[in-house]
This record gives structure tokens, sequence and C-alpha cells, in this order.
């Protein structure tokens, strides 16, 4: 690939084909592209003939120095790069607007400045008689031209952004000017390397904090008179943690520990440090995962062997409690409700659901993975559904960002929090809980109904507990993290949580 200039062209044009690649293995088509460009064509005319065809129009468009953009819903992408080159090159002055509100007052401009107006249209067939409308009736002194695609399917949508990137060569070299090297005035390179992050303070209101749990409970504009109860209950909750000893920390491990995906990664270097920290001062450190004994076996490598003591593992969704030294037998009795949803979901995968793997740990779950890009979320409501149609319970069916697990009844991620309250004579309230996924189906929701407990995304439901306190710009890791950086450890083997946003010094990456 060629060395990129000012706009990006080649970038911007590997990145189309590899996403619509990306979606076209998604929808198993192979063939998605011809070997060559020069193979593809804009409605029934080659690329270059539809440029030659340009000649007179980008006269005139530069002539009058204004360009309107408008295009079919479909076509919406290229008309975006189009007028942002157009634009950042400082070829033309350019409006861009869906040509089905052209009408929304837009058309004034030919009206009262047909002079300084000429209009692109992008079309394709989804609309095939409102371009021919709309060009007959407008006034006849305003030049237009038209880019036509064959369809709207993502090959179309990529020879569309090669002919307005040949089409903005045109306009330049009329111009004699090359968009690929501009001339950048000093304030302009001033601008480019503002530091932001001493410029826009960081958020630290609490409103923002109130925005998560209200989010949550679907309240996306909460009544106004009821603003200072949800304010209270922050204010209190946030005192309550502050002013709480603990001796024991659980997490979740996926999204919180680790980033989440398919793919078992362990945690970070950050992260390893915080965990080494808390145990060598002696605290407790429990992990609840749905995954099995390769958390065992990461942690195994990342910890000193001296401190191995300390943790306690739930593995399975806490199916199994583990130590890191010791390898549990896994497996146990066939349960009859696992192998009915093994069943139910085998079919379903037949049928053509877009299941990547299932994975039957017996007696704890089945681990339900999808395709690479299908909403988990969404997946869900499949699964439920059809537990529901064949009369099982759904209820222990736990959502994460990766996966589906469905659980056997005894199987639950406050297992852990009980395991270590009794085999280390903790009181519950000493112990602080923390997940990403903290509302039901989200697989965090019973370790985040904890008196005491932290999100790191997903806040639960109730009021009273499991609140994400991070600054809003912080998540997943980067939320553990912050609130790791603000645990103060005392000499009697504890710790207190003091959630001092002055410290925040890390603005938003904008």
């Amino acid at each position: 690939m060629q060395k990129d200039g000012y706009l990006a062209t080649n970038s911007l044009l590997l990145n189309a084909v590899v996403v619509a690649r990306a979606y076209g293995e998604l929808d198993q088509n192979k063939k998605l592209f011809p070997d060559s460009l020069n193979q593809v064509t804009l409605s029934e005319i080659k690329v270059s003939e539809w440029l030659q065809s340009a000649d007179d129009f980008v006269k005139e468009v530069v002539k009058r120095g204004n360009i309107i953009i408008i295009y079919s819903p479909f076509l919406r992408a290229i008309a975006a790069d189009l007028e942002s080159k157009l634009a950042e090159s400082a070829l033309l002055h350019c409006q861009v607007a869906d040509m089905r509100s052209f009408a929304h007052g837009r058309h004034l401009w030919l009206a009262n400045r047909a002079a300084d107006c000429a209009i692109l249209a992008l079309t394709d067939p989804s609309m095939p008689d409102l371009w021919p409308y709309m060009k007959s009736i407008l006034p006849s002194e305003v030049p237009t031209f038209t880019m036509h695609t064959r369809e709207s399917a993502p090959l179309d949508l990529i020879v569309g952004l090669v002919a307005q990137m040949h089409l903005v060569a045109k306009i330049a070299k009329e111009l004699n000017i090359d968009p690929a090297k501009p001339v950048v005035p000093q304030f302009g390179r001033d601008l480019y390397y503002t530091d932001i992050q001493k410029l826009v303070p960081v958020p630290n209101n609490l409103d923002d904090l109130e925005h998560s749990k209200y989010a949550v409970l679907g309240a996306r504009w909460p009544s106004t008179l009821r603003q200072g109860f949800m304010r209270r209950k922050l204010e209190a909750y946030k005192m309550a943690l502050e002013r709480q000893e603990f001796k024991v920390i659980v997490f979740d491990y996926d999204g919180t520990l680790c980033s989440s995906q398919r793919k078992d990664v362990p945690p970070t270097e950050s992260v390893r440090k915080e965990l080494i920290r808390l145990a060598e001062a002696g605290i407790i450190i429990g992990i609840a995962s749905g995954r099995g004994g390769s958390i065992r076996e990461n942690l195994s490598i990342l910890l000193p062997q001296t401190l191995w003591s300390r943790f306690r593992l739930g593995l399975y969704n806490c199916g199994l409690i583990s130590n890191i030294d010791i390898s549990q037998q896994e497996g146990g009795e066939t349960s009859e409700f696992l192998s009915h949803a093994m069943r139910i979901v085998g079919n379903l995968k037949a049928f053509g659901v877009p299941i990547y793997d299932i994975r039957l740990t017996q007696p704890y779950q089945v681990s339900v993975r999808f395709q690479e890009g299908i909403n988990t979320e969404s997946m869900w409501f499949v699964l439920a559904d059809a537990l529901r149609t064949a009369g099982l319970d759904f209820s222990k069916m736990m959502l994460s960002k990766h996966s589906i697990d469905i659980l056997a009844g005894n199987v639950s991620k406050s297992r852990l929090i009980a395991e270590i309250i009794q085999e280390f004579k903790v009181k519950p309230h000493q112990i602080l809980t923390m997940g990403d996924q903290g509302a039901w189906p989200g697989n965090d929701s019973t370790l985040l109904e904890h008196r005491y407990s932290l999100s790191v995304d997903v806040p639960s439901r109730r009021i009273d507990r499991g609140w994400n306190l991070a600054p809003p710009h912080k998540r997943d890791v980067d939320a553990t993290l912050w609130y790791l950086e603000r645990l103060s450890i005392t000499d009697k083997e504890s710790f207190y949580l003091h959630l001092d946003y002055e410290r925040e010094e890390i603005g938003l990456r904008l």
C-alpha cells in the first residue's frame, strides 16, 4: 500500500475493505469482491468513464465554490467521506443532506443563491424515481451531477468511495491544489498538538454517577422531582463505603481483572501489581468467574507462590470453589437440567443460530459462545425463549460480554462469598465485591447484590448497592484500577476505600 497523504485515502480504503470482508464472513459470502477494482462499475459505466463525464460539472463547482451533496440513505458513508475530504482540504464549502429531507429548508439556497450552488446526487436503486423528479423541478441554472451505484452492498459503497476520491482529485487539479500536501499554518499545527488533557476538565460531577443507575433502571429522562432522592442515596452509599473497614475483596474476572473476550487473556501487569499489593498486606482475595482451570493456571504464573494462600477461586460461576495450588477434580454427577439445556442449544446451532461453541461442564453449567460480531445480549432472549418453550427455568441464564452461561440450580457467584465468610471467619460487611455486569441477567448480578459492591460498567438495579462510582470515561479494567488505586491498606490486614475524585489526573482522550 502506498504511503498516505493528508487525507489518508489509502488507509480509509484498506479499512473499508477489511470491515466489508469481515461482515462478508459473517454472512458467509466468501466472494465479496473481484480481484481488482478495475472490474467493478458504477451502475453500468466504469469509474473512469463517470469521471470523464464530470469535467463540465467540476468546472462549474470550482467556479461557484460551493457544493450540496444529497444522498440516498444507504449511501450516507460515501457522502460523509466526500464532505470530509472537500472540507478538510479547503477545496469547497459543502452541505450534506439526506435526499428525502432536502425540502426541509435547504432548497432555499437554490432559490436565493442559485449562482453559488451545485448539486451532486448519490443515488441507488432503492429510490429510483425521487432524484429524477427532484431534478426536473429544480432551477435550471443550478448544475447537477449524479453518482448512481449498482446497489448498496459493501462492494458498491467501496466503489463509491473510490469514485468520490477521484472526483476530489479532479476538483483539486482544477483548483491547482495538492490536497495530499497542504500548506498547514502554524496556528493549525498549534491546534492539532493542543494538550486536551490540560484544557478539558475531568468529569467528576455526581450527576454522571447517578446517570448509570438511572440508565440501568430505564429512566432515561428521570423525574426532576425525584432527583434529590437518588442524589441522597448516592451520597449515603459513598459515605458508607468510605467509612467501612474491609478485609476481603471479591472480583469478577472477565471485564473486571482482564479484558472480556472469547480468548482467555491473563490480567495486565498493572492489575498483577495491585493484586500482589493487596495479598502482601494480608487481604483475602476472591475471584469469581464463569471460566474454569485456566484462571488457576494464569494466576499460578502471575503471582508468587508465597501469596497463593490469600486467594480463593470460584470457577464455573462458583460451582467449584478452588485454591490456586489445589486442582480439585472437575466434573460430577450428570445434571438432567443441563443435559436438556445442552440438547436445546445444540438444536439451535443446527438450525443456523450463530453459535460458535457449546461447552458442557457437569454438574455446573453450559457455556454458549457466539460467532464474532454477534450481540450476546440479543442472543440471551433467543436462548431464554427456547428454554421457556421447553418448560425449563431460564432465570439461571447469566449474560456476560462474551458468553451466556446456563447454570445448575445451586450454582451462584454468591457461593464464593459464603465460603470465604465460613473459612476465614470474617463478617459479611467486611467484604467488598466488584464486577462489570451488575444488572440481571448479568453474570455479576448476585455478586453486586452484596451489601458493599462496586460496578466497573453496568451497575445493579438496587439503589442501595452495586453503584458504578468510577469516572464515566473509566470502564472495565480501567475502572477496576481506578478503584484499586484508592484503597488505603492498614496495618491490621484490612483496607479502606477513599473515592477522592480530586486525585484523578487523566483527562478524557478526545
